[in-house]
């Protein structure tokens, strides 16, 4: 003999008639079952589950009730824990669409003075920072000041003391920016990333500098890898203009 329930699209078109405050415990615990996730979906009723206390004395701990309880806390980390990567992710999406703008901005340049112009005026816009700086160290005896606005020449040794021996980067809060690096604009700096340039093995060293007033924006432990693939695309067009050897 056939039972009432033959398939479980019957199963659901029956629920569908059944009156939703009027769902039986049977039809409950078939939806659950067949949507095994469901308590996992919804975390926020979990904290309705009341399993009734297998004792009423005093001193007597509900084992049901601990469990649920952290297994709702659980399932609310675990959210949690999602919300943070999916936040991640898409900020990091949005500083590659941002690296991405700054490099075809650069790209586009028509001039090595162009250039310069565009990494010192408009990258600061396309990369969301409050000031954007270029800094090469005194070579010999060459000028100790830059022609350009934006440029800012630094003493020798300065980067490696900066930023160590051999270290690409460097991204932290700061009370302020350094006014060799940043110029009249350090005062308002609250976080900073500094970044390696070494456009020719000949040419002596310098700094694509960011500075930000918001305290968050660069922080130790930051990634780098996009500010590194940036310099790199600069150095590159450096050595376009100034015919520089690799």
């Amino acid at each position: 003999m056939a039972s009432k329930r033959t398939s479980p699209e019957l199963s659901r078109r029956e629920r569908q008639r059944e009156p939703s405050d009027g769902l039986a415990a049977e039809a409950v615990r078939e939806y659950l079952l067949e949507n095994p996730s469901f308590l996992c979906d919804n975390p926020d009723l979990l904290p309705l589950l009341r399993p009734e206390p297998e004792h009423n004395g005093e001193n007597v701990l509900d084992m049901g009730q601990i469990v649920a309880r952290r297994l709702g806390d659980e399932v609310h980390r675990l959210n949690a824990q999602h919300e943070e990567l999916l936040a991640a992710g898409r900020a990091n999406q949005a500083a590659q669409k941002q690296v991405h703008a700054a490099a075809l901005a650069m790209m586009a340049a028509r001039n090595f003075e162009h250039l310069i112009h565009i990494v010192t005026r408009d990258l600061a816009e396309a990369l969301a920072v409050d000031t954007v700086t270029l800094c090469v160290e005194a070579a010999g005896d060459g000028p100790t000041k830059a022609p350009m606005g934006g440029v800012f020449v630094l003493p020798a040794g300065r980067v490696d003391a900066m930023l160590g021996v051999d270290v690409p980067a460097r991204l932290e809060a700061v009370e302020g920016g350094d006014q060799l690096v940043f110029g009249p604009g350090a005062g308002l700096v609250r976080s900073q990333a500094i970044v390696r340039l070494a456009p020719s093995p000949g040419s002596p060293p310098g700094l694509l500098a960011l500075g930000s007033r918001d305290e968050g924006k660069f922080h130790a432990g930051q990634g780098t890898e996009l500010l590194q693939f940036l310099c790199r695309l600069l150095e590159r067009l450096f050595r376009a203009w100034l015919d520089l050897p690799n």
